[in-house]
């Protein structure tokens, strides 16, 4: 780990692309409105749509107490040198309200989409070098007052173990409560361990999974994705075709909001410290502010049990 303190992260937040999909003034707005909900994090991706570190600026400059979080900032985005610029920024703008997760992406959006052409070899050995490099990066600005809190995004073994062994922990997405007890044995009791887990309050079986495939059929079209899928012990036949309604039903939490309440703390229970829910909307870049507001009762009362059992 960075930093013998553990980073102060609520149990509960809030994983969402939806605010690209709005003006910079209405993410602002939502932004707020998840902080009042009781959301303890709002975590953004990083593909082609805003600058991570700009958007993060803009949506915490408009919230109090919110964490904001990179899910993920691409290593290839940025020089090392770069990244650790912005990432301290943040962090001394922002005390302990930022946290930087770092991916090495998938090689289609490393090479087709960024021009890295025939670079994308040994993401685990890249991810070292990288960190290493951001360690020894120079920052001539105002320095944080506070440490600067990375997690990496891992899945497989040996990318969760550099997470424990060089930065706060880690952040795993498209995963089930039994690949968060395989990472939490993997990170050991210290590493923070921060859990995306897809939802939709929907009680038709059809629909929910209709909706449900949609979102299994973009992330299964990534190899990364697909051998995780195979360390978890589902098949080629499981997969096939975005997923069957069983494998559907494993990665998305579909149902009434005590069904998801059940999901999300079978992840805590399994050892995750945090999760960033991540309500999916029927609608192509629609932003899912009812779920989130059908959800925060439940959430915060989750939050809530798990904040005094660990206290």
């Amino acid at each position: 780990m960075s930093d013998p303190e553990r980073f102060p992260i609520a149990p509960i937040g809030v994983w969402t692309g939806a605010l690209d999909y709005v003006s910079t003034s209405r993410a602002r707005e939502l932004a707020a409105e998840l902080e009042s909900l009781g959301y303890g994090a709002i975590w953004i991706p990083e593909v082609a749509g805003r600058d991570v570190f700009v958007h993060l600026t803009s949506l915490l400059s408009a919230t109090t107490k919110v964490v904001g979080a990179t899910g993920i900032a691409n290593i290839w985005g940025r020089d090392a040198l770069a990244m650790a610029g912005a990432a301290k920024a943040l962090t001394e703008a922002f005390p302990e309200r930022f946290l930087l997760g770092l991916g090495v992406s998938h090689q289609n959006l490393v090479e087709d989409l960024r021009g890295h052409h025939d670079q994308y070899h040994k993401p685990l050995s890249a991810m070292e070098r990288y960190i290493e490099a951001m360690d020894k990066a120079p920052y001539s600005a105002e320095r944080p007052q506070t440490p600067l809190r990375r997690v990496l995004a891992a899945l497989g073994p040996k990318m969760l173990a550099l997470a424990a062994a060089r930065t706060d922990g880690a952040h795993s997405y498209f995963v089930t409560p039994e690949h968060t007890a395989t990472a939490r044995e993997i990170l050991g009791g210290i590493p923070l361990l921060c859990v995306e887990q897809a939802v939709l309050v929907e009680t038709d079986p059809s629909e929910a999974r209709r909706v449900g495939r949609v979102y299994t059929s973009l992330y299964l079209s990534q190899p990364n994705y697909v051998k995780s899928m195979a360390r978890l012990g589902f098949s080629e036949e499981d997969i096939s075709g975005g997923g069957t309604d069983s494998f559907v039903d494993a990665l998305v939490a579909w149902g009434s909001v005590d069904q998801i309440r059940e999901r999300v703390g079978a992840h805590l229970d399994a050892g995750a410290d945090h999760v960033c829910i991540q309500p999916l909307d029927p609608q192509r870049r629609g932003v899912p502010s009812k779920q989130w507001r059908e959800l925060a009762p439940a959430m915060s009362e989750l939050a809530a049990k798990r904040s005094a059992t660990k206290s």
